[in-house]
């Protein structure tokens, strides 16, 4: 038992984004209204060649909409400092160093707000929204400060930059990749649905372009073709972002069918 979908502004019912039928044969994602309220960002995107000068357009957009300084993309608050305004680099950071932080409950906030998808998992396992886990995900999520900079806005921006980057300048015509984790318990996270293995993925969760990468987080790896869809950030994607050599990606939950990984020699 996990708690109950939500509402979604992405246009399709919450069940079926979750669904293994989906990460088979995904249709398009769209966050309401954010790339018509944002035209110029893409007009400014349409001009890059490459990641790098995207990169940078997106980094100029957000400064100028979000008033961020260019030591607030990536440094936490200072105490009795000057007004600080919170950015998504922040919460990116934050993931990277525990995913049950209060960063990483307002990421999967974000997910839940706008996919529908509540998170199974936050520190340990979410099984009701009677259990004490969720009582302390909704704490980190909405007690955290972060909601003070519009920071859902700013993920909005994220998710749409990246489905525009993956689309037009990395993966054109594709409409998957494959992604790699290591994982402990198997029992715990992979189905059997008749003949067919099923990967069940907390509402955001952390994967891997590369396979030695994966090996280093877990007694076992799995694959799984994920649909671009539900990429919300791949670090290899914002040239300014600090930590790139494990080629993560953030990937938004849900059924997967999976294959378990032969061990590398």
């Amino acid at each position: 038992m996990t708690p109950p979908f939500g509402p979604n502004i992405v246009g399709l019912p919450a069940a079926f984004i979750a669904s293994a039928d989906y990460a088979r044969a995904p249709r398009e994602l769209r966050i309401a209204g954010v790339r018509e309220m944002n035209a110029p960002l893409f007009e400014m995107l349409g001009l890059a060649r490459d990641i790098a000068e995207a990169s940078e357009a997106l980094a100029k957009y957000m400064s100028a909409i979000f008033g961020l300084e260019p030591r607030q993309w990536r440094d936490a608050p200072r105490k009795n400092a000057a007004s600080f305004r919170h950015s998504f680099v922040r919460l990116l950071l934050g993931w990277e160093h525990d995913s049950s932080s209060r960063e990483a409950a307002v990421l999967k906030g974000w997910v839940h707000s706008r996919f529908g998808l509540p998170p199974a998992h936050h520190g340990e396992k979410i099984a009701d929204m009677c259990d004490p886990s969720w009582t302390a995900y909704v704490a980190d999520n909405m007690g955290s400060g972060y909601h003070a900079n519009s920071i859902y806005a700013q993920l909005d921006l994220l998710y749409e930059y990246v489905q525009w980057a993956l689309r037009t300048l990395v993966w054109p015509g594709q409409t998957h990749l494959r992604l790699y984790r290591g994982v402990d318990r198997f029992g715990e996270q992979i189905m059997r649905r008749e003949t067919l293995l099923q990967l069940r993925v907390n509402s955001l969760s952390s994967f891997t372009t590369d396979r030695a990468t994966a090996d280093c987080f877990g007694s076992m790896v799995v694959s799984v073709q994920a649909p671009l869809t539900k990429i919300l950030f791949a670090n290899t994607l914002l040239a300014f972002f600090p930590f790139r050599a494990e080629r993560e990606v953030l990937l938004i939950g849900g059924d997967y069918p999976v294959e378990i990984e032969p061990p590398t020699v």
